[in-house]
C-alpha cells in the first residue's frame, strides 16, 4: 500500500507542473481571442474517422442483403460485393440499401418523422395543414375557404369527420411537438461511434470494434478527466474575476474589463466541451438592445458569450446554475427573478425595458422559445421581449448532432447529468449566424412581430418553424383551441 502511495505522489508532482502550464496557456490564449487550432483538426479528423465507419456500415448492409436474397448465378456486382471489395454506396435518400435500413415493419425508424400527415390541426383552424405543397394547391384553397359557407353547407354525414379521426390518429402516433422533445437522430446509414444510438454497429466488423474500443478509452480515460480539470479550473476563475470586476467603480473601464473578462473567462470553459464554433456575418453583431436565439441547451449561453458579453434574463436557480448566476452578477447587470415573479408579467417587462434603455447596459440575451428545443425546430416565442421598442438582434444557433447530442432534456437529466454526457462525448460543434436587426412595423403586434423573428432564424439555421408553444410539453392543450375548431367544422353543416 505504502509504495502505492508513493507512485501515486511520485506521478501527481510529476504531472502538476504540465497540466498548471496547460491550464495558464488556455488562460492566455483564451483572453486574446486565440486558439492553436488543435480542436478544428481534433473535428476534422473524428470526421475522417466517421467516414470509414459509414463506409463499413454500408458496405455490411449491402453483404447482408445480397445474402439473403442470393441466387447461385448471381451478377458480377454480387460476387464483387461477397468478397469485401465493394464500393460504398451514396449517401443519398434513394439508395435502396439506406432506405431498407431504417424501415422497420413498414416504419421509418431513423427519420425526424415517423409517418406523413395528411391533416394537421392546429391552434387556429385557418393554419391547418392538409398536404398541400404548391402555390397552385394553396390558391385553390384559399379560394375554397373564401368561397361562401351558404354554397357549400349540407346536411352532416358520418364521413365528414373522418378526416379528424384520422388527424387524430397520426397525432397519436406521432404530433409534432413530442418528437422536438427527444435526441436528434443521425442521417440513415452514419454513426458517431457512440453507444447513445439504438443500433450495434460496434460489432459489425473488428475493425469498427477496435475504433469504438479506442474511442470509449480516449473519451472516458483521457477527455473526461482533462474536461473536469478545465471546468473546475474556469469556474474558480470566473468567480475570482467577476468579484475582482466586481469592486471597480460603474464606468468605461469596469464596462471595457468586464467584456473583456466574460469572453476570456467563457473562453476557457468552451475548452472544458472541446467547443469549435464558427461564427457567420459578425458585422451583425449585437452591441446593445436586445438578442433572441434559439434554445437548445444551457451551452448555447456559453456558445454565445465565447465571442461577446451579454446580459442575462431568467429565474434564479440553486446548485451549479446559481453559482455561475451570482459570479456573472457581481461584474455586470442581469435580471434575476424569483419564481414567484414569473407569472408578474408587468414587473419583468419593466426591468427588460430599464436595462434596454440604458445604451451604457450590455445587449440582453433572451431565448423566447421557454424551453429547450432539441435543435431541429423553432417553437413559439412569447411575446414578452417584443413589447420593448427598439430593434431585435436575432441569432441563429445550430449544433453538429454528430459530434454529441447537445439537447438538453431537462425532464430527464438533472443538470449535472448532462454535464456528463457532454464532457463524454466527442466535442461540441455548433454554428452561429448573426442577423440584421429587425424592428417592430407601424401597426404590427407583438405577436406578429415575434413570429416573423421567429421565421427568419428557422430560415437560416436550417429548423423546421413551428406555431406550436414548448411548454406544452408540460401543460395541455388550451380548451379554446378545440372550440375553434369544432366551430370551423359546424360552419359546413346545415343548420336548420
Amino acid at each position: 500500500m505504502a509504495l502505492l502511495w508513493t507512485i501515486l505522489s511520485v506521478s501527481a508532482s510529476l504531472l502538476l507542473t504540465p497540466c498548471l502550464m496547460f491550464l495558464v496557456g488556455l488562460m492566455f490564449l483564451a483572453s486574446m481571442g486565440k486558439s492553436l487550432g488543435v480542436r478544428r483538426l481534433y473535428v476534422k479528423f473524428l470526421l475522417k474517422i466517421f467516414e470509414y465507419g459509414r463506409e463499413n456500415i454500408e458496405i455490411s448492409k449491402r453483404q447482408s442483403q445480397i445474402k439473403d436474397d442470393y441466387e447461385p448465378k448471381g451478377t458480377e456486382e454480387c460476387k464483387t460485393l461477397a468478397n469485401g471489395n465493394a464500393k460504398p454506396v451514396s449517401d443519398s435518400p434513394q439508395d435502396p440499401v439506406c432506405e431498407n435500413s431504417c424501415r422497420q415493419d413498414g416504419v421509418l425508424v431513423n427519420s425526424s418523422h415517423v409517418i406523413s400527415h395528411d391533416l394537421i390541426l392546429q391552434p387556429d383552424p385557418e393554419q391547418n395543414f392538409n398536404g398541400i405543397q404548391n402555390d397552385t394547391d394553396k390558391a385553390k384553397e384559399e379560394l375554397q375557404r373564401k368561397s361562401s359557407y351558404d354554397t357549400i353547407k349540407r346536411d352532416f354525414e358520418l364521413s365528414d369527420c373522418f378526416e379528424f379521426v384520422r388527424a387524430g390518429v397520426e397525432a397519436i402516433i406521432e404530433d409534432q411537438v413530442t418528437s422536438r422533445f427527444e435526441a436528434e437522430e443521425l442521417r440513415v446509414c452514419s454513426w458517431n461511434l457512440l453507444t447513445r444510438t439504438n443500433r450495434r454497429y460496434e460489432f459489425i466488423s473488428w475493425r469498427l470494434t477496435v475504433i469504438w474500443m479506442g474511442g470509449f478509452l480516449l473519451r472516458y480515460c483521457f477527455l473526461f478527466p482533462l474536461r473536469v480539470t478545465i471546468c473546475f479550473f474556469g469556474v474558480m476563475w470566473l468567480t475570482f474575476c467577476t468579484s475582482i470586476v466586481g469592486y471597480i467603480p460603474e464606468g468605461k473601464f469596469k464596462r471595457w474589463l468586464n467584456h473583456r473578462v466574460s469572453i476570456m473567462c467563457f473562453g476557457v470553459l468552451s475548452n472544458a466541451l472541446s467547443a469549435v464554433i464558427t461564427y457567420h456575418n459578425v458585422e451583425n453583431r449585437p452591441q446593445h438592445g436586445i438578442c433572441v436565439a434559439n434554445h437548445t441547451s444551457p451551452i448555447d449561453v456559453l456558445v454565445l458569450a465565447c465571442d461577446n458579453c451579454y446580459s442575462l434574463i431568467g429565474q434564479r436557480h440553486g446548485g451549479f446554475l446559481g453559482i455561475l448566476q451570482r459570479a456573472l452578477a457581481r461584474a455586470s447587470p442581469h435580471i434575476w427573478f424569483e419564481r414567484g415573479e414569473v407569472k408578474d408579467r408587468t414587473a419583468v417587462t419593466q426591468r427588460l425595458k430599464k436595462h434596454v434603455s440604458d445604451p451604457n447596459n450590455p445587449p440582453i440575451l433572451i431565448f423566447p422559445e421557454g424551453t429547450c428545443i432539441n435543435n431541429t425546430s423553432v417553437m413559439q416565442f412569447k411575446k414578452g421581449s417584443f413589447e420593448v421598442n427598439g430593434a431585435i438582434y436575432p441569432v441563429a444557433i445550430k449544433y453538429d448532432p454528430r459530434f454529441g447530442d447537445a439537447f438538453w432534456n431537462s425532464s430527464r437529466y438533472s443538470m449535472m447529468q448532462y454535464l456528463y454526457m457532454m464532457m463524454t462525448s466527442w466535442a461540441i460543434v455548433c454554428d452561429v449566424w448573426y442577423l440584421p436587426p429587425v424592428i417592430r412595423e407601424e401597426g404590427e403586434s407583438s405577436v406578429s412581430f415575434a413570429s416573423r423573428v421567429k421565421r427568419v432564424i428557422a430560415k437560416q439555421g436550417g429548423l423546421v418553424d413551428l406555431m406550436w408553444d414548448g411548454q406544452l410539453k408540460r401543460t395541455k392543450p388550451k380548451p379554446e383551441w378545440k372550440e375553434r375548431q369544432q366551430e370551423e367544422f359546424s360552419k359546413r353543416l346545415k343548420v336548420e
